[in-house]
């Protein structure tokens, strides 16, 4: 008799792990938005939402091991602060893990705190805590609690019908210019968003199509995309794979949003790129579809994107 092949997470996948488990994990009447969203919000004053995070950066995985570790730490703390700037809210209080190798040169760990602490700064989150464990590799692990207004916070489940798609920004070269360390949290342009009555917002971590997908299943909409409007980044202009790069290489951190018309960008910000999709209507379960030309045939577009187990 044939032995039976276990279930790994390789051919699980993350999707497939998270999707598993959202219907596994305890629950209480407080918790507002759990899992399946940018952030979980719970219950906590008249005013307020209580809004928390937790997000690991991984040497060989997130960053090399000769990349400065100021920007190892930025990134950490960055990361984090991008999932709020999706859900329109404030980040205020923060906890890190460090793992490390025992051999480890100090300066590297300092570093690393220099880099988060800036960030922090500039954004006004105190480090209040965390902990410390010995690894065969540099990790931070981050935890980020803060606010957003009472009942309106972005979600990914509300997009509506005749919305249109935009992109706070252009897609696809974060890791050709090494924008992946350096970018900068769009907590502004969420926040604006949230104000100006967008109805669905995620961050493009991932890669577009996979934001597209998630965007779908939480909403239970259809969305259609021109891939020719796709706002890709000028470094990859005349690249004939431009759009997969935009469509699968993730990490840029621009916010993907549903509203009913443009948004105007934040003072101080370049304007957001014309709509290049739109919420067809509802369709159980989610489904994305797009088109090479405006008004082309559609077909279904690929769930691409970064998945931790797949990629390994």
């Amino acid at each position: 008799m044939t032995k039976p092949v276990p279930e790994t997470l390789a051919n699980l996948g993350e999707r497939g792990l998270i999707a598993r488990m959202r219907g596994a994990m305890p629950s209480r009447a407080d918790v507002l938005i759990g899992a399946g969203d940018d952030c979980a919000l719970v219950a906590w004053t008249e005013r307020e939402d209580l809004v928390l995070k937790s997000d690991p950066v991984r040497e060989g995985h997130h960053f090399l091991p000769d990349t400065d570790s100021r920007l190892v730490g930025r990134k950490a703390l960055a990361r984090v602060l991008s999932d709020f700037a999706s859900m329109g809210a404030e980040p205020r209080w923060a906890l890190a893990d460090l793992v490390a190798p025992a051999d480890a040169p100090v300066s590297r760990i300092e570093g690393v705190f220099e880099g988060f602490a800036a960030l922090a700064r500039e954004h006004g989150v105190a480090l209040v805590g965390g902990d410390t464990s010995c690894g065969d590799a540099l990790e931070l692990h981050v935890f980020c609690a803060g606010a957003v207004p009472h009942g309106r916070a972005l979600l990914r489940s509300g997009a509506k019908p005749g919305d249109l798609l935009f992109s706070t920004g252009p897609l696809g070269d974060s890791f050709a210019t090494g924008r992946h360390l350096t970018f900068e949290p769009r907590l502004a342009a969420g926040r604006r968003l949230r104000d100006a009555g967008a109805h669905a917002c995620i961050d493009v971590s991932d890669g577009l199509a996979s934001e597209l997908w998630h965007l779908a299943r939480e909403s239970g909409m259809h969305l259609h995309v021109d891939l020719s409007a796709i706002p890709v980044s000028p470094t990859l202009a005349g690249r004939p794979d431009a759009i997969a790069h935009a469509l699968g290489d993730g990490e840029d951190f621009e916010l993907l949003f549903a509203a009913t018309a443009p948004v105007e960008a934040e003072p101080g910000a370049l304007p957001y790129p014309p709509a290049f999709g739109r919420v067809v209507g509802p369709a159980p379960g989610g489904a994305v579809t797009c088109s090479a030309t405006p008004g082309g045939a559609p077909r279904p577009l690929p769930e691409s994107g970064f998945d931790h187990f797949l990629a390994t």
